[in-house]
């Protein structure tokens, strides 16, 4: 069980103001819609937009196409956005 990936605690949560640090995305804002603390991914609204071609699914009565969609960001490629400043910070607890 050696390929078993552990979740860590993440720092960033639902809702949190973020700003892209690095990738194709870099410089773009957003707010994170969803956290996978077990992949260590968040997906950030209107950021990593992607193309999915999909099949018609005669069941649903869905037609097929290509469909835009948001894909995960690693967390560590996002910056927690300041509420007072409006600038990237790191965030800390203090005890």
């Amino acid at each position: 069980m050696a390929n078993e990936v552990k979740p860590i605690k993440m720092k960033l949560k639902k809702g949190d103001e973020v700003v892209v640090i690095a990738g194709k995305d870099k410089g773009k804002r957003g707010s994170i819609a969803k956290v996978s603390p077990a992949t260590n991914k968040v997906t950030v609204s209107g950021v990593n937009i992607i193309k999915k071609a999909t099949k018609a699914n005669q069941q649903t009565g869905e037609g097929g196409g290509i469909i835009s969609k948001e894909a995960g960001i690693h967390a560590s490629n996002v910056m927690l956005i300041d509420p007072t400043t409006q600038k990237p910070t790191r965030k800390r607890t203090e005890k």
